[in-house]
């Protein structure tokens, strides 16, 4: 189902900003033409959490665990994943969308499992209860969090996998949406960081970029306008600072393109060249 792309954008604006559902229901049914348009609208916009399973939980490839600990002051709670026998490869945080540790992103934390990476999906919503199964209430949650506690959080991580069995002691970070901002910020703030990839993820604060020590990868989504609107200023701060960078655009292809759980968003396309980049950048700046 092809939508128009008012529609798209209107979704990204409600998955975006404070947009309450019942406004946004009454906005895609006037776009639409009729509820039943707009529901089928909804039906490929909307993540199907059944297709989340491109690495299954069982894959004799590598191993899983949910994981609870305090690292310092931090209470750290995440999703592990690792190749079976690692030894001395490179770990990788995984940051959520703003719908917080979801199925989607488990699968993605054993993805880079299977890539040869140990990696570890935070719930940045721990301080407040954990992810909550219904989307919306976890996209509420995200007005709460502070940079403050995602920074504790991502150096809680940065401490437990440098140590971790396996790891050779290279961190990087991987982020999607709300964490493709959220790894910049990390980069900034967390001297330890070896390497972050950002995907559609707005830019930090420009007098911050001076900090970043990591090695970073940036992938931009052509038809993304909100976030693209910060890529030229990020670029020009990481040139300034010289910070070794890498920026993709992928045209014709919508914010969220590497989600398949959403049909109408994703671009297999560019989501499996912008993933091939990704393992292969990671695999350069981390070992593994």
């Amino acid at each position: 189902m092809a939508l128009h792309q008012s529609i798209i954008d209107l979704y990204d604006e409600y998955t975006h900003k404070p947009l309450g559902r019942r406004v946004f229901l009454e906005r895609l049914t006037a776009m639409a033409g009729s509820t039943a348009a707009a529901s089928a609208a909804l039906a490929v916009l909307e993540p199907n959490y059944a297709r989340a399973a491109v690495v299954p939980e069982a894959d004799p490839r590598i191993q899983t665990e949910r994981i609870k600990t305090r690292i310092g002051d931090t209470e750290l709670v995440g999703y592990l994943a690792a190749p079976k026998g690692a030894s001395k490869v490179g770990a990788v945080i995984v940051v959520h969308e703003n719908r917080g540790l979801n199925a989607h992103i488990e699968d993605v934390t054993r993805r880079l499992a299977v890539d040869g990476f140990v990696a570890l999906g935070v719930d940045f919503l721990a301080p407040f209860g954990g992810t909550p199964e219904d989307a919306d209430a976890a996209r509420a949650m995200f007005a709460k969090i502070t940079g403050e506690q995602v920074v504790a959080q991502a150096s809680a991580a940065v401490t437990f996998l440098e140590k971790r069995n396996g790891s050779n002691g290279k961190v990087g970070a991987v982020g999607f949406c709300w964490g493709g901002g959220m790894v910049s910020v990390i980069a900034a703030r967390e001297p330890r960081l070896d390497a972050g990839v950002s995907f559609y993820g707005v830019a930090p604060p420009a007098d911050a970029v001076k900090n970043i020590k990591a090695s970073m990868m940036l992938h931009y989504a052509g038809l993304d306008t909100r976030v693209n609107a910060t890529m030229a200023g990020y670029d020009a701060a990481l040139k300034a600072a010289n910070v070794p960078h890498t920026i993709y655009v992928y045209e014709g292809v919508n914010h969220a393109f590497n989600n398949d759980t959403s049909e109408e968003r994703y671009n297999k396309d560019a989501a499996t060249l912008a993933w091939s980049r990704t393992v292969e950048f990671f695999r350069q700046t981390l070992g593994g």
